[in-house]
């Protein structure tokens, strides 16, 4: 990763409030008119912005159009990824790039226009809420996929929002406690709320693309579906590990118990020994033995995290003590 026009901490570019992270791979035709339209939203705020694109890996004139536009607009700063990584690993690099106190994930294809960013950002400026996310308006392509995406993460999420993966503004800290995970962002939503921030939404207008194709085909719905699956149990059982494997071990190793005592029952009384029952019986005495084994082995690795999370705490701690006068 290189970047460029990293502005002094000292400079009045530290007080910066909001910085708008756009990850961009391959869109040379929309981010000319993109930044444009940023330029106008900016001059009409009254607190101080800032523009960071991460060219995520782009093999056509992406970096040649940022490198022009860098001379242009003050406010605009760039990061590049020599490959692509996706958009979890772009959003992080504008996080470390960035000075705003709040962050904006906004898409460079000009489905979401920069006029909306105020709206996004206003609860988070009056201290009415932690995180915004921008609540789709119109018509727009995978619409039914992603209704089954939101509708599956609320049933198991209980996220008072409609539209969990959209364009979003929220306050530094969360981008801080976020997992370093591949793809989700998506859930970032879920996991400030699991952690007690406050989470609300705005109506956003949609648009059809300025230019360009979409990135994400269906391939992504059985990845996205793993990953919600993944988001759940790290939810639920992250720190308890053992709560879900020991008492799944528990119940296999008594079911085979309990089968082994009727076999053992029918075989003294009938005298009729069936073998696919001790096949059964088998199979749970193994199968719970290994999962529960596997909650104790969990318990080890929760609590390794639980010490790493400690440690960093207390490394935070001293850096921000370092750093007061």
């Amino acid at each position: 990763m290189t970047t460029t026009n990293r502005p002094d901490p000292l400079s009045p570019a530290a007080t910066l409030r909001v910085s708008i992270l756009v990850p961009a791979m391959n869109e040379a035709e929309n981010l000319p008119l993109f930044v444009a339209l940023c330029a106008e939203m900016i001059a009409a705020q009254s607190v101080p912005y800032e523009l960071v694109i991460i060219d995520d890996g782009s093999n056509d004139t992406t970096p040649t159009v940022l490198a022009e536009l860098i001379r242009r607009y003050s406010f605009l700063r760039t990061v590049r990824h020599r490959a692509r990584r996706g958009i979890a690993d772009a959003l992080r690099s504008g996080y470390h790039e960035a000075r705003g106190d709040i962050l904006v994930f906004y898409p460079a294809d000009l489905q979401f226009k920069p006029e909306d960013i105020p709206r996004l950002v206003a609860p988070i400026l009056d201290d009415r809420s932690d995180m915004v996310t921008g609540y789709k308006q119109g018509h727009y392509d995978k619409a039914f996929v992603s209704g089954i995406y939101n509708r599956l993460s609320r049933a198991l999420f209980r996220v008072p929002v409609r539209d969990l993966n959209n364009v979003k503004a929220y306050r530094r800290i969360i981008m801080d406690e976020q997992p370093v995970r591949p793809d989700w962002h998506r859930f970032m939503i879920v996991l400030a709320h699991a952690k007690g921030y406050t989470v609300s939404e705005v109506p956003v207008p949609v648009y059809p693309r300025h230019a360009g194709k979409s990135k994400f085909g269906l391939s992504r719905i059985p990845v996205g579906v793993l990953d919600l699956l993944a988001v759940w149990f790290e939810l639920r059982f992250a720190q308890k590990p053992l709560l879900a494997f020991g008492m799944l071990g528990a119940g296999l190793f008594a079911l085979g118990v309990l089968s082994g005592l009727v076999a053992v029952t029918e075989l003294l009384i009938m005298g009729v020994g069936l073998r696919w029952v001790w096949t059964l019986i088998q199979t749970c005495l193994l199968l719970g033995s290994i999962f529960f084994a596997t909650g104790l082995l969990g318990e080890q690795i929760a609590a390794t995290r639980a010490e790493q999370a400690e440690l960093r705490r207390r490394f935070d701690e001293f850096i921000a003590r370092q750093r007061t006068p």
